[in-house]
This record gives structure tokens, C-alpha cells and sequence, in this order.
């Protein structure tokens, strides 16, 4: 810092680095998820295994057809195993014909 006619100046470093992914379109929202096939991902933090019973009832009284593709038949999303179960993941969704995904949980 310095003084230049009575003020003082602050050097200022942008906190964000350089770009180096490419942005790309979002994948298009379905119109609905009448009979369509959902993925579940999960990774093994937080009571998953509790919520994602509740959303196939829920959903499934929602959109008839609807069908899910559980979390346990792609692996845990988190851990030892995760790098494994990501590089993976494009052909097990397109082995199920998944339509969307919800990920989750966390805390």
C-alpha cells in the first residue's frame, strides 16, 4: 500500500483462477417423468437410505410408470471406490436406459 494524494492504494488479487473447463447446454428437462426411468446416486453421508424410499413412493403416486434404478446398482458416489464408480457411470445409466438422475444427499 501506498499514498498518492492523500489516499492509500491496495493492490487487489481476483480470488477466482483461470477458466479451464469448458461450459456446454444443460441436457433438456423432461416434460415429465411419467413412465420414465430414474437413477439414483448416492453417496453414503446421509440418510439416503431413508429418503430415497420416500421419493419412489411419492413419485411413483405421481407420475404413473415411473420406474427406479437404485443406488446400490451403480455404487457409492463417495470414498474409495468413487473414481471407479464416476468413470463408469455414462455406460451403467445408458445400461439401464436411465432418463434422469437424482443425486444425493449429503449433509
Amino acid at each position: 500500500m501506498s499514498a498518492a494524494e492523500g489516499r492509500e492504494i491496495y493492490r487487489v488479487v481476483w480470488p477466482r483462477g483461470v477458466q479451464t473447463a469448458v461450459m456446454t447446454d444443460l441436457a433438456p428437462r423432461l416434460d415429465t417423468l411419467e413412465g420414465k426411468t430414474i437413477g439414483q446416486l448416492w453417496d453414503d453421508l446421509f440418510r439416503g437410505d431413508e429418503i430415497f424410499p420416500i421419493l419412489e413412493r411419492e413419485l411413483g403416486q405421481r407420475f404413473p410408470g415411473v420406474r427406479f434404478v437404485r443406488y446400490d446398482v451403480f455404487g457409492s458416489t463417495h470414498g474409495g471406490e468413487e473414481q471407479r464408480v464416476i468413470s463408469l457411470l455414462p455406460e451403467r445409466l445408458r445400461q439401464h436406459q436411465v432418463d434422469a438422475v437424482i443425486s444425493g444427499m449429503a449433509c
